[in-house]
C-alpha cells in the first residue's frame, strides 16, 4: 500500500506545479504588462493560450493514455513544460512569451488526467472520489503558492528569476516522475482490482469510444457544469481577480495576493473534506455538485459591485467561499469515470476536461476583450468595466445550474448517478 501512496505524492507534486503554472498571471500580470507593453487584450490572450492548448491537447491525450499509461506520457510532456517555463522567463516581447505560455499548457495538459489513469489501476472504485479529491487539494497549493508567495518573489527576484527557478523544479519533477512511477501495482501488493466491466467485450478503437462517450447525455450535462464551473473559477483566481482587487477594491499587490490565497486555502479545504460531503451531506455527486456550484453563483456576485465596499476580513470570508464551493466541480471527474468501461476511463475524462479548460480560456479571452473596450486611466480600468465582465461567466453559471437541475438525462444519467452512491460511499 505504501507505494500507491509514494506515487500518488510525486504525481500530486507534479501537478501542483503545473497549477502554479497555470494561475500565476494574476499576480504577474502588472509586471508583464509594464515590462512588455501588453494591453488588457493581449494579457487575456497571453493567459487564456495556456488553457486553449490544454484543451486541445485533450483529444488525442485519452487514447494515448489508454493505450500507453500515464507514466510515460507525462514524463516526456513534462520535459515540454520545463521548456516552457524558460522560454517564458527570458521572453523579450509578447510573442515569446505567448509561445512559453503555449508549451506550458502542452506540458502540463497530461498531469491530472494521467494521474487519474494511474490512480484507476492503483485504487478501488470506491476510493476513487476520495483521492481524486486529495489530488486535487494537494495541486491546489500550487495555487496557494501562486498567490502571496509568488508576489513576495516577484518583488525580491523579479519575475522571470522567477520562472526560471520553476523551470528547475520541473525538470527535476520530471525525472522523478520517470523514476518512481508506475501504471500499476504489482500483483504481489494484493490491493482490491478493479471491476472488469469490459470482459468480453473486444477492444474498440478510438471513434468508437467517443461515439460511445459524446452519445452519452450525461456527458454533455456534465461538460457543461464543468465549462461554466472552471470559468468563474479560473477567471477570478488566474488573471482577472487580480487586476480587479488593485484597480477597483484599492489593494495593493501583497494584500491582492493574500486574499487570492484565501480562495485558494478553501479550493483546498472543500478537497480534502469532498468524499464526505459527498456521503454525509447530500447522498450523490450530482446533489452535491448541484448544491457546491450554486453556492459558487451567489458568492461571485460579489464581483459586480459589493466587494468594493467589504471590508477586508468579510472580503477574505467571501474569497474563502468562492474556493470552498468550487471544489465541488472536482466531482466531473468521478461522474465522467463512471460513464464509460475502466478501460476507457481516461478517454471519457480527458473529454470532459476539454470543455472545463475551454470554459475558462475563452472566458478569460471574452472578458479582456470587454475590459479593454473601456478607457485605461492612471489608475486602471474603471469598476464598471470589471462589474460587466464578471458578470458574463456568471450568468453562463446561472443559465447552466438550471439546465443542470431541471434535466433528467435519460437512463444515461440515471445509471450515473446510481454508480454515483456507490462509489461516494
Amino acid at each position: 500500500m505504501a507505494q500507491r501512496w509514494k506515487i500518488f505524492t510525486v504525481l500530486a507534486l507534479m501537478f501542483m506545479l503545473g497549477f502554479f503554472y497555470r494561475v500565476s498571471m494574476a499576480v504577474a500580470s502588472q509586471d508583464l504588462t509594464a515590462e512588455l507593453g501588453l494591453t488588457a487584450g493581449q494579457l487575456g490572450v497571453l493567459s487564456g493560450i495556456f488553457f486553449y492548448v490544454f484543451a486541445v491537447a485533450q483529444i488525442p491525450l485519452g487514447p494515448l493514455l489508454d493505450r500507453f499509461g500515464g507514466r510515460r506520457v507525462i514524463a516526456l510532456l513534462g520535459v515540454a513544460t520545463g521548456c516552457g517555463s524558460f522560454v517564458f522567463a527570458l521572453a523579450p516581447g509578447y510573442h515569446a512569451a505567448l509561445a512559453g505560455r503555449m508549451l506550458l499548457g502542452i506540458g502540463t495538459a497530461s498531469v491530472l488526467m494521467g494521474s487519474l489513469k494511474i490512480f484507476t489501476n492503483w485504487f478501488t472504485p470506491q476510493e476513487f472520489p476520495t483521492v481524486s479529491g486529495f489530488m486535487v487539494a494537494v495541486g491546489n497549493l500550487g495555487n496557494v503558492t501562486a498567490t502571496a508567495p509568488l508576489a513576495l518573489a516577484i518583488s525580491r527576484f523579479g519575475w522571470r528569476n522567477t520562472f526560471l527557478a520553476a523551470s528547475l523544479v520541473q525538470i527535476i519533477l520530471t525525472m522523478t516522475v520517470y523514476l518512481v512511477v508506475r501504471d500499476s501495482p504489482a500483483a504481489r501488493l494484493k490491493i482490491s482490482p478493479v471491476p472488469a466491466d469490459n470482459a468480453g467485450r473486444p477492444d474498440i478503437g478510438t471513434l468508437q469510444a467517443w461515439r460511445m462517450i459524446f452519445t452519452t447525455p450525461a456527458f454533455w450535462f456534465v461538460s457543461l457544469i464543468a465549462f461554466f464551473w472552471y470559468a468563474n473559477y479560473m477567471v477570478l483566481l488566474a488573471l482577472w481577480g487580480g487586476p480587479y482587487l488593485i484597480e477597483s477594491v484599492g489593494l495593493t499587490r501583497a494584500q491582492t495576493g493574500n486574499i487570492l490565497l484565501c480562495t485558494s486555502v478553501g479550493f483546498i479545504t472543500g478537497s480534502l473534506l469532498l468524499g464526505k460531503i459527498v456521503t454525509r451531506l447530500f447522498g450523490t455527486l450530482r446533489k452535491t455538485i448541484l448544491a457546491g456550484q450554486t453556492l459558487l453563483l451567489i458568492a461571485m456576485t460579489v464581483m459586480l459591485g459589493p466587494a468594493e465596499t467589504c471590508s477586508r476580513p468579510l472580503l477574505a470570508a467571501v474569497f474563502f467561499i468562492i474556493g470552498l464551493s468550487s471544489s465541488s466541480g472536482v466531482i466531473i471527474y468521478p461522474l465522467s469515470r463512471d460513464m464509460v468501461p475502466h478501460d476507457l476511463a481516461a478517454t471519457a475524462m480527458t473529454c470532459v476536461n476539454f470543455f472545463l479548460l475551454m470554459g475558462a480560456a475563452m472566458m478569460q479571452n471574452i472578458m479582456g476583450v470587454y475590459i479593454g473596450s473601456f478607457t485605461r486611466t492612471s489608475a486602471g480600468y474603471p469598476p464598471e468595466a470589471y462589474h460587466g465582465a464578471f458578470l458574463i461567466p456568471i450568468c453562463g453559471l446561472a443559465g447552466t445550474l438550471v439546465l443542470f437541475a431541471l434535466a433528467r438525462g435519460g437512463s444515461a444519467f440515471n445509471q450515473t448517478e446510481q454508480q454515483g452512491k456507490t462509489h461516494a460511499g
